[in-house]
């Protein structure tokens, strides 16, 4: 294209300057910059010669750069040309001297961390475990290879309530994928595995060599007062002796935190005060590790940060601070109460004694050395009387045999006219089609569910035993574990929990563990009434999986069935004689 007798192309190499967006009138045109390899028709845009320009004349005066090839190439690695390319940056236009893969003429960049034409770089794939926090990570690991195959975990750490690490072969990463939700944890819960293509991380390349982390102890070494068992890291990315060989050590970059940590774990594990003033912070979960590595440290210097939330400091809560500085950081101005301010960083250190340089008031907390919690062992059944104990027992047994059979409908007679029930399960933010529980998610009436909606509360409750029975046949069908029933009773109001499988539909062979509430009026014949039923279901634990069906499953001469008086067993000999039935079912 030219206009007014000027080329809008020259010889020079290099990028296209920037321009200024704004002022290019009503016509919006993108920049040369802005195109990507998009070709141009010479005579689309009101061209050459006399014509009328168009509206990309409007451009013609700022546009004099190219991307041009540099220097000699050889056969194989052949550009052509192309004026309105982007220009490489610079990691494109090393992989491209480098034959790295990646940049090509129009800009291009290969994903998934590259993978040049022959193939000589290995793709990279960040490995997420939602909620992964919690896991040990020796545990969670040898877990993911027992159901996978061998592996080494790059920098394996965690970010939030996730664990991350990253896998530097896609058919080690695939086979990681393949194992999400096998692995169970103690709490019943299905680890699940996310895979994503990504760059190598960036510590692959940042790894700092020997002879730095050499010189960055010996600059630590100068900072630190043994008498006071202090470091002073303050502004340390200035520090003469680092700047002298061209170490950059800043702070805020996992790289240099993580060294820092190392050498203090190494070296002064012992350590009491540490001042990180001054070194541009932003965020704290790389420090986090100094919560394991130093636990005696007592007094910690943030100020002069750029800290924005107090939030950050949840990931320092294990230190037993006496003493914090914040004072310059961002968040110090969110609190116009000062007391407000006090009670924020109190909540995350209990013993705070000095803040910002200002003595606290001595905190009221219960200093006791107590012992692990540990839960105290599930006691056995418990009844208020003997009466109640036969009565009980004895309708439980004849309730689960029906409810575990093929047809539920003969409960409608162990329910009232007026028998009300409910059902819930524990509350997650999870997909419903993502549970493991999700049969019963859309009955589920937990109130944390669902504490804005009275309507759909009430709806979800059962009335009349023909709508409870008709609901009950709709559920899964089961096989309780008699033997892991557990029953605690106060005159006719008893909690039952215990074990069940589920033996058909999507979710067949799943274990989980249920707590029942029944209250019930007596019935005629010694019997039991129900009039009003709570079901409570959750997935049942490893160790409860592992302890379930394990006792044969009582008979009804091994069940705990109350023993007869002398008139029930004439009365049961009597209606064997005319019923014509076995004394087993002219008993039930």
């Amino acid at each position: 294209f030219e206009t007014s007798g000027k080329s809008i192309h020259d010889d020079r190499v290099g990028g296209p300057k920037r321009r200024n967006r704004k002022g290019r009138g009503p016509f919006r045109a993108p920049l040369y910059s802005d195109q990507v390899s998009q070709p141009r028709h010479r005579g689309g845009h009101g061209g050459g010669g006399g014509g009328a320009p168009g509206p990309w004349s409007r451009l013609q005066d700022d546009d004099g750069d190219v991307t041009m090839s540099e220097g000699p190439q050889d056969s194989g690695s052949q550009r052509r040309f192309n004026p309105y390319g982007r220009p490489l940056n610079r990691r494109e236009e090393r992989n491209r001297k480098g034959g790295r893969g990646g940049g090509g003429g129009n800009g291009s960049r290969s994903g998934g961390g590259g993978g040049g034409s022959d193939g000589s770089r290995k793709n990279w794939f960040k490995m997420t475990i939602p909620y992964g926090k919690k896991y040990d990570k020796d545990w969670l690991l040898s877990s993911l290879q027992s159901c996978s195959v061998p592996f080494h975990a790059v920098h394996y750490h965690t970010d939030g309530n996730k664990a991350q690490f990253y896998i530097e072969d896609s058919a080690i990463a695939n086979a990681l994928f393949k194992a999400s939700r096998k692995i169970t944890d103690k709490d019943g819960y299905k680890v699940t595995v996310i895979m994503n293509s990504c760059p190598p991380p960036s510590l692959i390349y940042t790894d700092r060599k020997a002879a730095d982390l050499e010189h960055l102890k010996q600059c630590m070494a100068k900072r630190f007062d043994g008498s006071q068992q202090a470091l002073d890291l303050n502004n340390i990315r200035v520090d003469p002796d680092l700047v002298s060989q061209n170490i950059e050590v800043t702070l805020n970059r996992r790289n240099s935190m993580l060294a820092v940590i190392k050498i203090i774990e190494e070296n002064i594990p012992e350590l009491i005060c540490l001042n990180l003033s001054n070194n541009r912070l932003y965020r704290l979960d790389d420090l986090a590790d100094i919560v394991n590595k130093v636990p005696n440290l007592k007094i910690l210097n943030l100020s002069h940060n750029e800290l924005k939330t107090e939030r950050e400091l949840d990931k320092l809560k294990g230190l037993k601070l006496v003493e914090l500085s914040l004072e310059g950081n961002p968040l110090c101005g969110h609190y116009k109460i000062q007391a407000d301010y006090v009670s924020a960083i109190r909540e995350r250190f209990p013993k705070l004694l000095r803040l910002d340089g200002q003595d606290l008031p001595p905190p009221i907390v219960f200093d006791l050395e107590v012992a692990p919690a540990t839960l105290p062992p599930c006691k056995a059944s418990y009844f208020c009387s003997e009466e109640i104990k036969n009565i009980i027992l004895c309708f439980l047994q004849q309730y689960y045999s029906i409810y575990d059979s093929g047809d539920r409908q003969p409960l409608l007679q162990a329910y009232h006219d007026g028998a009300a029930f409910s059902l819930s399960i524990p509350f997650t933010l999870q997909n419903p089609s993502k549970s493991s529980l999700g049969e019963y998610q859309k009955d589920s009436r937990n109130i944390r569910r669902m504490k804005d909606d009275p309507t759909t509360r009430f709806r979800l409750i059962k009335h009349t035993r023909l709508n409870v029975v008709a609901f009950l046949n709709e559920l899964p069908k089961t096989q309780h574990d008699i033997a892991s029933l557990i029953v605690d009773a106060t005159l006719l109001a008893f909690t039952v929990s215990g074990v069940f499988k589920e033996i058909d539909g999507k979710s067949r062979d799943s274990f989980r563990a249920f707590s029942r509430v029944f209250i019930a009026v007596p019935a005629g014949n010694a019997g039991l009434c129900i009039v009003n039923d709570e079901l409570f279901v959750r997935n049942a634990t490893t160790e409860e999986i592992r302890r379930a069906f394990v006792a044969p499953a009582p008979t009804p001469s091994s069940s705990p069935v109350p023993t007869l008086s002398a008139p029930q067993q004439e009365m049961l000999a009597a209606f064997s004689q005319k019923s014509g039935m076995n004394l087993e079912w002219s008993q039930k």
